[in-house]
């Protein structure tokens, strides 16, 4: 089952966020940042794992999978 593009590009985004603190949110600014980041936001956005479709805050569900892409992180730099 390899990632697709799309998954990668939201696992990128992800990881920008701050997993230890829950007030850190990030912006995707649609004029400066590259279409496949605005993308990435819009789906991460409509999967729940984010407040905003331009970025915001992590919901749960969204701290859950920062916690889980830092860990495959970890494991695959090890």
């Amino acid at each position: 089952m390899p990632l697709s593009s799309d998954h990668i590009d939201e696992l990128n985004l992800l990881s920008q966020f701050e997993s230890s603190s829950g007030q850190a949110g990030i912006k995707v600014h649609r004029g400066d940042a590259a279409s496949e980041t605005v993308q990435a936001a819009e789906r991460l956005f409509a999967k729940g794992l984010i407040t905003q479709d331009d970025g915001g805050y992590l919901t749960p569900m969204g701290s859950e999978a920062v916690e889980l892409t830092q860990k495959l992180h970890s494991i695959l730099t090890s």
